[in-house]
């Protein structure tokens, strides 16, 4: 069982743990700033809810799929390649001096 199946395991069992968690972190985060970002800290702790909630739910290994396989991929989309940067300029050279 590696790391994250570990840490997966974890987190399922203990996901209302974790939820108290979050909710702690984001009122620490509101005290220490005053509420300035309260909008955005909440804005987080629904990400972390979320991130958690699929992991709790999605994460678990199929009974026909042993632990460490990895799993079928699919398909990458098609998209384009990213462009190719130009090389950095060469830097200027001085005059020889005799």
């Amino acid at each position: 069982m590696g790391f994250l199946d570990k840490a997966k395991d974890l987190l399922s069992k203990n996901a209302d743990k974790v939820d108290t968690v979050i909710d702690k972190a984001g009122n620490l985060v509101d005290k220490k700033t005053q509420g300035k970002y309260s909008s955005t800290v909440d804005k987080v702790q629904e990400a972390a809810r979320k991130a958690v909630a699929d992991n709790t739910d999605q994460g678990r290994v199929p009974p026909t799929q042993g632990s460490g396989q990895v799993p079928p991929s699919s398909p990458p989309p098609s998209s384009p390649p990213p462009p190719a940067t130009p090389p950095p300029p060469a830097p200027p050279t001085a005059p020889p001096t005799s």
